[in-house]
């Protein structure tokens, strides 16, 4: 059907108008206008601070924008809630945090970006380097001077935020943590630190539902994902792992009273030279904690520790232990293709609660070797079922 060209030309007309009145109806705060200085020295908390206020205040849409350059900036608490539900980050340049022995520049804080209460926040683009290689040096070392240091962005008790195209580089302890939140997707992020990096965890996630983190690369010396308690409806999906600990459901159950886990999905993952795969750890003491309605699928691990793993007797180093049993109820977990090689010969290792044995494990085309050669597979409280090949042979009761 050809449509009349006066038709084609009034869509035209309507459609240049409609992105014109886009254009005039919103805003954009530069941050160096406001006073910011690109050389990555001289301190530019004031331009970012100024920015989202009157973009937090706004009536109408509005971009905060950071140029090319180097922005040093100290702690900032980007609060809500906003008259804007529109406000987007663009970061063409790299915001810098204050070296971490620079106490009078930014304290012993637990976050240096910190969004709280915001609805409707974009980020898109842009590098965070939080400088934290000298922490983790005066940490390995054993030093009693080393400041605790801080997460690199933290979203808390928001809804529907977008993060896109994000780089994370060093940080002083998480690089990204949303918490309290719902309706947040992150997606294309890239999370890069040393490998031998403490607590350098990348992504964590913890009482929030419907989070989605999509196409991401994440290496750092913990884990690459943890999800703590109260994550719930959690897709994960195309993501990179190593180094690091592995995508982590907890640790569990360090509080007698918790929120459970429940309807997490995990696919389509690689894992390389990981110390762990897909793993769930909890304590070992009671708890009302849970674990449920879990899908580890199309995974691929390259030369992992534990490439799956179930350990309710988690006790980083063996030091003060609880030496109880965990009360934590693991259910209805999945793993469904799971392919690859094991760095050591157990490859598959469920240590379940004697109190609350793992029940509902499912193991589905699975295929671990270690050294070109059959792996091992420990069961310890764990029941469930097997279908299609399954190697190393399951122990499931």
């Amino acid at each position: 059907m050809a449509y009349p060209t006066t038709t084609i030309l009034s869509t035209t007309l309507f459609l240049v108008c409609f992105h014109q009145s886009l254009a005039i109806n919103s805003t954009t705060y530069n941050i160096f206008d406001l006073g910011a200085n690109p050389n990555g020295q001289i301190d530019s908390t004031y331009s970012m601070s100024k920015a989202w206020s009157l973009a937090c205040a706004s009536t109408i849409p509005s971009t905060i924008y950071v140029p090319q350059g180097r922005f040093m900036l100290k702690h900032l608490h980007f609060k809500g809630p906003c008259t804007n539900k529109a406000i987007t980050f663009r970061l063409d340049g790299t915001l810098v945090a204050p070296l971490y022995n620079d106490y009078g520049a930014i304290g012993n804080i637990p976050h240096w970006l910190l969004f709280e209460r915001a609805d409707g926040v974009s980020i898109r683009g842009g590098v965070l380097d939080a400088r934290g290689a000298a922490l983790w040096a005066c940490k390995t070392n054993g030093s009693n001077n080393c400041t605790t240091g801080f997460t690199t962005l933290a979203i808390s008790n928001s809804k529907n935020v977008r993060i896109s195209g994000l780089t994370s580089v060093n940080s002083q302890m998480f690089h990204i943590v949303i918490n309290g939140c719902e309706n947040v997707m992150l997606q294309g992020a890239s999370v890069l630190a040393s490998g031998n990096s403490p607590n350098t965890d990348g992504i964590h996630v913890q009482l929030s539902r419907g989070v989605t983190i999509l196409n991401s690369q994440i290496g750092t010396g913990d884990d690459c994902i943890s999800i703590g308690p109260g994550a719930a409806d959690l897709w994960i999906e195309n993501v990179g792992c190593g180094p690091g600990h592995g995508i982590s459901i907890g640790s569990l159950g360090k509080d007698f009273e918790e929120a459970g886990v429940q309807n997490v999905t995990v696919k389509s993952v690689t894992f390389q030279n990981t110390q762990n795969g897909l793993r769930i750890k909890t304590w070992g003491r009671p708890s009302k904690g849970f674990v449920k309605d879990v899908v580890f699928q199309h995974a691929i691990m390259s030369n992992v520790q534990n490439p799956i793993l179930i350990d309710q007797n988690y006790c980083p180093s063996n030091i003060n232990c609880p030496g109880q049993k965990s009360g934590v109820k693991i259910s209805n977990v999945t793993y469904q293709d799971i392919q690859g090689t094991s760095a050591t010969n157990v490859a598959v290792k469920f240590d379940c609660s004697e109190i609350s044995p793992c029940h509902g494990i499912r193991l589905e085309n699975v295929n671990l070797s270690y050294q070109n050669r059959s792996a091992r597979a420990t069961c310890f409280n764990a029941g469930g079922t097997t279908a299609g090949i399954v190697e190393p042979s399951s122990c499931l009761f």
